[in-house]
């Protein structure tokens, strides 16, 4: 089954969980089935940019789009976040009213659809489980689990509510408790939209050690001027420029460029790379007009030589 395909049942089993949700929180009072929900929201709005990440990702580049879509699906990221915070004050207001104003919940039928949103965010989970190194597959996965977690704590709540004919607080306590991991994922997903924003360099990228691989390619004598950067969540580019040994022909240039671009392309997910080709260290880096732009003797932060 492909991994399109995979999403695409993930989504429509969330989508169904979360209209069901919705249906019974109301029915039966439960702020905790309708904080379940929410938490689903968030997951369907993964679901879906992860869809659209694969499809932008093969759309061909343009002249006026010379990178492709990656970045839509990081504004889009950014909306979905805007949303589910939300949504996050609005359960978090129910819940304290409910805890301020205790009111009768129907238990049973909590439990059940609880169970139900249990069970099917665990099969989604199970579609999704990914061995190898796909990113956007892998954080969907972590979505669908979390989800399956959100959805047994509710069920736990509506049996001992059910159990013991009393303990109503314990429905909008988990409410709260869900939208407090909601409210956390949103504000992951809106801070790491941000630094792909600001082209920061990726946080799990280890600079040195991206230096010292590509220093170790036969041919390089040394690199400067480095940027590495997101386009998306998970494709990376870099600029740099590389001092290779002695005076190699052009075609010796381009061969030891490409066994640069080799070699980081696996470990470091380097998607796309712009190296500049020196037999000399260059005087006036883009550092040093940076420098004096800004009126300084030192470059700004986010230059590494």
């Amino acid at each position: 089954m492909t991994k399109s395909r995979r999403l695409s049942i993930a989504l429509g089993l969330n989508v169904a969980i979360m209209v069901g949700q919705v249906v019974a929180g109301l029915f039966a009072g439960s702020v905790g089935l309708l904080a379940d929900a929410g938490h689903n929201l968030v997951d369907v709005a993964a679901l879906i940019l992860a869809i659209i990440a694969a499809a932008w990702s093969a759309k061909p580049p343009t002249e006026s789009r010379s990178f492709g879509y990656h970045r839509a699906t990081i504004l889009a990221a950014l909306a979905n976040a805007a949303a589910i915070l939300l949504a996050t004050v609005v359960i978090v207001y129910e819940a304290i009213r409910h805890l301020v104003h205790p009111s009768h919940i129907h238990a049973s039928t909590v439990v059940v659809v609880a169970v139900v949103a249990f069970l099917g965010n665990g099969l989604a989970a199970l579609l999704l489980r990914e061995r190898g190194h796909d990113l956007n597959l892998r954080a969907a996965f972590l979505h669908m689990a979390g989800d399956a977690a959100a959805s047994l704590g509710v069920a736990i709540a509506g049996l001992m509510v059910l159990l013991t004919g009393g303990c109503l607080w314990l429905d909008p306590a988990a409410a709260l408790a869900i939208a407090i991991l909601i409210a956390f994922q949103a504000a992951k997903l809106v801070g790491h939209s941000i630094e792909v924003l600001l082209e920061s360099t990726p946080r799990d990228l280890d600079l040195p050690h991206l230096s010292e691989t590509v220093e170790a390619v036969d041919g390089v004598d040394s690199m400067h001027d480095l940027h590495v950067w997101s386009l998306s969540s998970e494709v990376r580019a870099l600029s740099a420029h590389l001092v290779l040994t002695g005076h190699p022909t052009l075609e010796q240039a381009q061969v030891t460029a490409e066994h640069v671009r080799q070699a980081i392309a696996g470990p470091f997910r380097i998607a796309h790379a712009t190296l500049e080709l020196e037999c000399e260290p260059c005087t006036n880096d883009a550092a040093t007009i940076d420098a004096q732009l800004w009126g300084s003797s030192e470059p700004p932060l986010g230059h590494h030589h």
